[in-house]
């Protein structure tokens, strides 16, 4: 009895994460989805512009607002939603594990290492369901600069078009490609993404205070500094990623990062890095603050 109670309450808390993590999946895309672009178009073609404001300048002369700065937002959120959800639910699971192997008698006594372990274990999974999508958002965001390069005129396509398109020419590997970057990008990503977050928290809980209860402006606080973490320590990885999934082509992620390195310097591995930061403070932010006050309320209201 106890045990079937166990996985019911399991399968709960699993759903609630689910659910929470797609809804703060909603809230990224939309506070951070026009610094985003401007990232992915300076990762993928840094030639064409100055920096951060030109690109921004640029995409909004050129493209407007919908088409430029929110282009890929339909897989962007479907990106988000998809990761999030099933990242926060992952995480969830992997905190219980992590307590299981380390001895600790619950989820809310495990330290800011533990923590980013489960994060490290979680995000194993989110990439499989990341991946396709961000590829595709990824494409959508750089198409006019590719047909630039190929000299072509801009097409106008749907997501579900460009899905159909990649899927007709390559299979499903095609919707894949950029799989293992985007595990290599995440793993380590989100070990210091939970970490940052939960130590934060830690630090910012006065004493005898439990850091569920720090409040919503330390919520944010903690948020903001998790991203920050995350995006300087997987930038030259997401970089690398995004090379290889708006080219037309497999290609191997080391061979990529050797061919920038050799023909653009090593900086070019931190070309975007500017937008990212500027984006993820208030992008990871409203992530969590969504993802903590919207699991609290479930909780509440069913009965926890």
């Amino acid at each position: 009895m106890a045990d079937s109670t166990d996985s019911s309450n399991n399968l709960r808390s699993g759903i609630i994460d689910f659910t929470a993590g797609s809804l703060g999946g909603v809230a990224v895309v939309y506070v951070g989805q026009p610094l985003d672009t401007v990232k992915v178009k300076m990762q993928t073609f840094p030639h064409l512009y100055k920096g951060m404001y030109d690109c921004l300048k640029q995409t909004l002369r050129n493209d407007g607002v919908i088409r430029g700065l929110y282009a890929g937002t339909t897989p962007a959120i479907m990106a988000n939603v998809a990761e999030n959800s099933v990242l926060f639910a992952a995480y969830g699971y992997c905190q219980k594990f992590v307590c299981r192997i380390t001895g600790v008698e619950s989820v809310e006594q495990l330290s800011a290492v533990g923590n980013a372990s489960a994060g490290f274990l979680a995000a194993f999974f989110s990439s499989f369901t990341l991946c396709p999508t961000e590829l595709i958002k990824c494409q959508l965001q750089a198409m006019r600069e590719v047909n630039i390069q190929g000299s072509q005129t801009a097409v106008k396509v749907t997501p579900l078009q460009l899905t159909q398109q990649i899927f007709k020419q390559y299979g499903i590997q095609g919707l894949f490609r950029g799989l293992v970057p985007t595990i290599m990008r995440e793993m380590p990503g989100y070990f210091f993404f939970f970490g940052g977050y939960e130590g934060t928290r830690e630090l910012l809980a006065k004493p005898g205070q439990s850091k569920d209860d720090i409040g919503f402006l330390r919520t944010m606080a903690a948020g903001a500094v998790g991203g920050l973490v995350l995006w300087t320590v997987i930038f030259p990885t997401d970089v690398i990623k995004s090379r290889v999934q708006i080219s037309n082509k497999s290609q191997k992620f080391l061979t990529v990062g050797y061919e920038i390195v050799k023909k653009e310097g090593v900086l070019a591995l931190y070309n975007g890095l500017k937008p990212t930061l500027v984006r993820t403070i208030p992008a990871t932010a409203a992530l969590f603050v969504v993802y903590e006050y919207s699991k609290k309320f479930m909780h509440k209201s069913f009965g926890d």
